[in-house]
């Protein structure tokens, strides 16, 4: 057997409550272990530790698995009576059977032998204050990311120094201003809400002196040239009113060098009474010499205006926990994301979910990182976060043609094994943003295009499309991709057949619950290796198919079940460079 494959750990995303009955319980295998049994039982159904007790349990076979790269991930569920629970694993080859316990393995004649130890994997309990509970509605929503300053100007009257004419096309500088701005967002709720849009995220709106916001002058102020307070408090109001949440950005790692207690560092330097809500290792500071390069103070990604806050201070920790409260309690947000994440102290992101969810337990928490997140994701900080591994995953398919259906598979099944249940179910899932090349501008054709957003509305999760996605708007790398919505374009009708597209997948993700669901699998059902094919399925007597001939030949699909979406699907049931999406019902 390979033992190398095989890894458990007994918390996290190996072994976690679902709810307050359900333990889920994964283990990784190589491809060489053909049946996986837990054996399993209350800790003390034999007596308690240490006292001569002999722990035999209940063997249960695992009949779940995905397919990995070079493992194999078995997946259970257990309702331990007691909430608590013992348990080790057998592991069957086709020549051979291994005991894995927490501290290796044993053999049959090793467990035979009388007196040897036995250091099973044990969940102590199920408490229910420590079982990750994430927002329900998340997993409903069809969220639509806004740049406030490119999305539409709504009050020229407050347009910033220099506003340049709207830019129906090309490219643009992020020094450039163009006026959008909160009103025009107010401007075009219609739309959104005709498009089928139920969430709004909002790059940041506090005062800021770039176009971007993300060097924050004062948290507690919105930018005047976006508008005023009463303006945002209407945005939320009638966003709400047409079933539309609205979810703002926090920049609460770094700030802007404008902001006030930096200023006043400046100033005072080590004398001044918020000398330490920085990250400052020597002073004087060298700006001409790059100061924070030398390692003279800490700052976002080496830029000397956007000082790093150190949220390992109580202060500092207040003062932006104080920010937030505004938010949620004045404005009536319904999210919060935090900028750079994965810098903010884990000690900050705690007492977030604690205050803000004291207020509003249902507000949802999103944490930008774009790497493996579980320290953040185990139930006392983030919801969620941006789930850039699905993003990328799902473009190198399509950049990548050497890559087959079965790549496929195993990346997408990596991207749904590295968190709980709870949390893939309102993992914030996106082909492109604000920080990105747009996703039309890393592909060949419109074909492409929209099989990558077939997939996205088909994961489980909660799909954000970034402002113009639905006319496939273009853009390079940032700050190409903050171009100036062609909102002429769109009342002139010049991208109605893409608007049409969008709006039938929004609603078909919107209607169809399997669409949503965490339970999905890969038939492997053709020969093709650019065809993928995978199924969401549920409890019901039906399941739902999802088809994409990602290659350059026609690919025969038999007719069958209910057609639910399809792009290139023929008459004589051959598939074009195209998607199909259909339910089946289960016979």
């Amino acid at each position: 057997m390979d033992f190398n494959a095989v890894y458990h750990r007994g918390n996290d995303n190996y072994c976690y409550p679902l709810d307050e009955k359900r333990l889920i319980i994964n283990i990784k295998t190589g491809y060489d272990v053909r049946y996986v049994n837990i054996v399993q039982g209350d800790p003390f159904s034999a007596g308690i530790l240490g006292g001569g007790e002999s722990f035999e349990g209940t063997a249960i076979n695992i009949p779940f698995s995905k397919r990995l790269k070079n493992q194999v991930w078995w997946t259970t569920t257990i309702e331990p009576p007691f909430k608590r629970l013992k348990y080790y694993f057998e592991l069957i080859t086709d020549t051979e059977k291994w005991y894995y316990f927490e501290d290796g393995f044993v053999s049959e004649e090793q467990m035979n032998l009388e007196g040897r130890s036995r250091q099973c994997f044990v969940f102590p309990w199920m408490n229910l204050a420590d079982i990750p509970v994430t927002p329900s509605w998340v997993n409903e929503t069809v969220w639509y990311q806004i740049f406030p300053e490119r999305f539409c100007n709504g009050d020229a009257s407050i347009n910033p120094p220099g506003t340049l004419p709207w830019r129906e096309e090309g490219s643009v500088r992020n020094e450039e201003f163009f006026g959008g701005d909160l009103q025009g967002i107010l401007n075009k709720l219609d739309y959104l809400e005709n498009l089928g849009i139920n969430g709004i995220y909002l790059t940041p709106i506090n005062e800021s002196p770039s176009s971007h916001k993300y060097d924050t002058t004062d948290y507690m102020r919105i930018d005047p040239h976006f508008g005023s307070e009463e303006t945002f408090m209407r945005l939320v109001e009638e966003a709400h009113a047409r079933g539309i949440r609205i979810m703002l950005d926090g920049v609460f790692n770094h700030c802007g060098e404008f902001f006030a207690p930096w200023q006043d560092v400046l100033k005072k330097g080590p004398e001044s009474e918020y000398y330490d809500w920085f990250m400052i290792n020597e002073w004087p500071l060298s700006f001409e010499e790059g100061a924070s390069r030398k390692g003279q103070f800490y700052t976002f990604a080496f830029y000397d205006n956007m000082p790093k806050l150190n949220t390992n201070h109580e202060k500092v920790r207040e003062y932006l926990l104080g920010v937030c409260e505004t938010w949620v309690r004045k404005y009536g947000v319904d999210g919060i994301r935090l900028d750079v994440a994965n810098e903010v102290s884990h000690l900050f992101c705690k007492e977030l979910r604690r205050r803000m969810k004291a207020i509003n337990p249902d507000i949802y928490i999103l944490g930008e990182i774009w790497h493996d997140a579980m320290p953040w994701l185990r139930g006392d900080e983030f919801d969620a976060v941006m789930n850039y591994p699905l993003g990328e995953s799902i473009k190198d398919f399509w950049i990548d043609k050497s890559l087959t259906n079965s790549d496929f598979e195993y990346t997408i099944n990596r991207c749904y094994t590295g968190y709980m249940q709870q949390t893939n179910d309102v993992l914030f899932n996106l082909l492109d943003s604000h920080d990105t090349k747009r996703l039309r501008s890393g592909v060949k054709s419109l074909d492409e295009y929209f099989q990558q957003i077939a997939v996205l509305f088909t994961m489980p999760g909660s799909p954000c499309i970034y402002y113009g996605t639905e006319i496939a708007m273009e853009g390079g790398h940032d700050p190409d991709c903050r171009r100036c919505m062609p909102w002429k374009g769109i009342e002139d009708g010049r991208y109605d057949d893409r608007i049409a597209l969008m709006k039938e997948l929004i609603a078909l993700r919107k209607k169809e619950p399997l669409l949503r669901d965490r339970n999905f699998h890969f038939p492997d059902r053709f020969e093709n290796p650019r065809v993928i094919d995978f199924q969401k399925v549920g409890w019901s007597d039906n399941y739902i198919e999802v088809i994409l001939n990602c290659s350059d030949e026609d690919v025969y699909v038999e007719q069958e079940g209910e057609i639910l979406f399809e792009r290139h699907y023929m008459d004589d049931q051959l598939l074009r460079s195209g998607i199909l999406i259909r339910r089946i019902i289960k016979q």
